[in-house]
């Protein structure tokens, strides 16, 4: 008997304009060099662009207001000018997603999950975009300090099922809701791992899931000799086909021409399994 095939998840792309990421922060200095890295992802297969103004990498210095919306919304209506489809603002600031939104963005992509201001549940329900609910323990400067759980998945899937509550209590609208298990925010190796093999419970909150562990330290910690970003492809393609396999529907990734090709065959072999 023939299994089910997996519908095939879609790829977001990271343009990141920011001096200190943790993977390639400071390449792209320039708008015109954004813009271009940009479409060269939707090139390569990019179903969803997602721009950062703002490094989340562990330790990293809060960035103001003015600061990151200079550095989105050009590259914003840059691509938007350009390109139709799908373009995410990866920022906590409701005035950041607002300026983004109103440059062309349609999804916010938040890693606080609406929890950075007050008025952050209100706003993301006025802009009406699609909104992205990550789970993150503790602020990117102390995140990695000593995370501890007892049940990592079921926590995470309780923190976001209340986070999209408070969000559809605001006024989102259930089906503009997205959920990220959060890899790497406040987490450990193990912690990552269990969720990755595990995205079941989140899965089954109804809503889609976005993955993301694009070239992450959990690489590092399972091949030792991955010191750089740059170094962990193909770790970062065994999570992404692992996610994939278990029910993400979308994955966040640098290498969008790799991973698109590594879903396209193991979309291919799960067609072909009798």
């Amino acid at each position: 008997m023939s299994r089910p095939v997996p519908i095939a998840p879609r790829v977001m792309g990271i343009v990141n304009v920011t001096p200190d990421s943790f993977s390639d922060g400071g390449r792209l200095a320039s708008v015109e060099a954004a813009v271009a890295h940009g479409l060269t992802l939707v090139e390569q297969g990019a179903d969803i662009l997602d721009i950062g103004g703002e490094s989340t990498r562990p330790g990293a210095a809060p960035v103001s207001e003015a600061d990151e919306i200079a550095r989105v919304v050009p590259v914003i209506e840059g691509l938007r000018a350009l390109w139709p489809g799908p373009i995410s603002v990866d920022t906590m600031k409701p005035a950041v997603a607002r300026a983004a939104v109103a440059a062309g963005a349609t999804i916010w992509n938040d890693v606080s999950a609406l929890t950075f201001s007050p008025d952050a549940p209100a706003v993301a329900a006025a802009l009406g975009c699609e909104v992205v609910l990550m789970h993150m323990k503790g602020e990117p400067r102390t995140m990695q300090a000593d995370p501890r759980y007892d049940d990592v998945v079921a926590e995470v899937a309780a923190w976001l099922r209340d986070r999209a509550d408070a969000a559809m209590a605001a006024g989102v609208a259930r089906e503009r809701i997205w959920l990220d298990p959060g890899i790497g925010f406040g987490k450990t190796a193990a912690h990552n791992l269990a969720l990755t093999a595990n995205l079941d419970p989140l899965a089954a909150l109804g809503f889609p899931i976005l993955y993301g562990a694009s070239r992450k330290r959990t690489i590092r910690s399972i091949d030792a000799s991955a010191t750089d970003a740059s170094d962990r492809l193909g770790g970062s393609l065994a999570l992404a086909l692992e996610a994939a396999r278990n029910g993400a529907a979308v994955i966040r990734v640098h290498d969008v021409r790799e991973t698109v090709q590594a879903l396209a065959v193991q979309a291919a072999v799960a067609a072909a399994a009798r």
